[in-house]
């Protein structure tokens, strides 16, 4: 009948015949395993690659949120202790107050404000000359620096220096502040 018949009930008349079943129940065995491997377990970690990704993504983005965070915390302390633009004449005045305390000359102070890139802010600049013993100077530069309000020496050149016997010295100085606007707080809240 079939020539392939005849094969197997001669393969089954064989010593290691009991054994055949074994075997193909191990191959399917390995079949089974790797079928599940290759469907269930590739699935498996492809999804925990995706999701590893996901995690590195949301731990960036976490980062840069407090970095922002933190930043913007940062300009609202900056942003407080920035004088007021109407305080700004005040402020002028004040400079000048620091310099009789300190026993210096600053006979005629100009000041002038400059539009800035940031909304409702401006720069403002004070320019004059300042005459004084070096000691003197020194404090008053020290005084400006350390003031509550935030200053900046820009520039400080010196002019002239008196004779040796009274030792006074003339510099150009420019200092400057910002100010910032009456109506806003922040530069972030509207």
């Amino acid at each position: 009948m079939f020539p392939g018949l005849d094969r197997l009930q001669l393969t089954w008349r064989q010593p290691y015949a009991p054994i055949l079943p074994w075997i193909a129940f191990v191959a399917g065995l390995f079949v089974l395993s790797y079928g599940i491997h290759v469907l269930v377990l590739g699935a498996t970690e492809e999804e925990q690659v995706r999701l590893e990704s996901e995690w590195v993504k949301a731990r960036q983005q976490l980062n840069r949120h407090k970095e922002a965070k933190k930043a913007k915390a940062d300009l609202q302390r900056v942003w407080a202790v920035l004088p007021l633009f109407r305080d700004f004449a005040p402020l002028a005045l004040g400079v000048t107050e620091e310099a009789k305390r300190d026993q210096v000359t600053l006979p005629a102070l100009s000041y002038k404000t400059e539009k800035t890139s940031v909304p409702d802010a401006s720069k403002a600049v004070l320019q004059g000359t300042v005459t004084g013993r070096y000691e003197d100077l020194r404090r008053f530069l020290y005084n400006l620096e350390s003031a509550e309000e935030l200053l900046f020496i820009e520039d400080l050149n010196l002019v002239r220096s008196g004779n040796v016997q009274d030792q006074q010295l003339t510099f150009n100085i420019r200092i400057s502040t910002y100010l910032r606007g009456e109506h806003l707080q922040s530069p972030t809240t509207p």
